[in-house]
C-alpha cells in the first residue's frame, strides 16, 4: 500500500529546463545589449557548456562565463544579465498542468507527500512557494540535508524517516531514471517515471511511466481504472 509519494522537483513539478533556457536567453540578450561581444547562439552554447560542468544551481555561472570567454567581468554586462535572468525566471515559476489538482486529491486521501531534490534548500523552497504548492508537502529533503546527490541512497532514506513510513511504502516520482528511479529502487521503493519532463529517455526501468502528473491518481487507485493505458504498470 502506498502511504507516501516522493517527488523530484525540477522537470517533475516544474518545467525547469524551459524556465532555465528562456531565462538564459533573456540574460544573454541583455548582456549583448550592454556590451557582450559574442553572437547569441554561440553564447548560449558556451553558457550551457558551463552549466554541464558546474551544475544548473551554480549561483556564479554568469561571472564564470564572462571571466572565461570575455577575459574580464564587466559589472555593467554582468548586472544586465542577472536582472534579465531574474525577471524572466520570476514570471515563469508555474507548475506543470494538473499539478495542484493532483496534489490536492492525494492529500485529501491522506497520502503523505514529500520532495527529494538535489537543489539547495532555499532554492527549492523559493520554487515551491512561488508556485503556491509548498503547503502540500510534509517534508522537503534538499541537498544540504544529506550532502549527497541522487542516486545516493541517503536522500531517499531521509524522506521516509521524516515521514515515519517504510521505504517500501513510498512511491518515488521523477524525470531522471539514472537518479530518481535508480536511487529509489535501491531501497525497495516503487518508482514512477515522469516522462513528460524527459522526452529523451528511451527506457526508464520504473514500475510506472506517466505522461501527465494526473495519471498518478490511477497509479494509487484513486481512479476507477488505475491500470489503463495511461499510468500503466509495465
Amino acid at each position: 500500500m502506498i502511504k507516501a509519494i516522493l517527488f523530484d522537483l525540477d522537470n517533475t513539478l516544474i518545467d525547469f529546463m524551459k524556465m532555465k533556457r528562456l531565462s538564459c536567453e533573456a540574460a544573454i540578450s541583455a548582456m549583448i545589449d550592454a556590451g557582450l561581444t559574442m553572437e547569441k547562439e554561440k553564447a548560449m552554447k558556451l553558457l550551457f557548456r558551463l552549466y554541464d560542468q558546474h551544475g544548473f544551481e551554480d549561483p556564479r555561472i554568469f561571472q564564470k562565463f564572462l571571466s572565461k570567454y570575455q577575459k574580464e567581468v564587466n559589472p555593467k554586462v554582468l548586472a544586465s544579465g542577472v536582472v534579465a535572468y531574474r525577471k524572466v525566471r520570476a514570471g515563469f515559476l508555474e507548475p506543470y498542468p494538473h499539478v495542484v489538482r493532483t496534489l490536492m486529491k492525494l492529500k485529501e486521501k491522506g497520502i503523505k507527500l514529500g520532495i527529494v531534490t538535489d537543489a539547495p534548500t532555499m532554492k527549492a523552497w523559493i520554487r515551491l512557494m512561488s508556485m503556491k504548492i509548498g503547503d502540500y508537502f510534509d517534508v522537503v529533503v534538499a541537498f544540504e540535508d544529506t550532502m549527497q546527490l541522487k542516486p545516493h541512497t541517503l536522500p531517499f532514506q531521509e524522506a521516509p524517516r521524516r515521514l515515519k513510513v517504510k521505504p517500501e511504502e513510498c512511491l518515488m516520482v521523477g524525470d531522471r531514471p539514472e537518479r530518481d528511479v535508480k536511487g529509489a529502487q535501491q531501497l525497495g521503493m516503487m518508482t514512477c517515471f515522469a516522462k513528460y519532463g524527459n522526452a529523451s529517455a528511451v527506457f526508464s526501468g520504473a514500475d510506472y511511466d506517466i505522461s501527465d502528473i494526473e495519471e498518478l491518481l490511477g497509479v494509487v487507485g484513486l481512479h476507477e481504472h488505475p491500470t489503463s493505458e495511461k499510468g500503466k504498470k509495465k
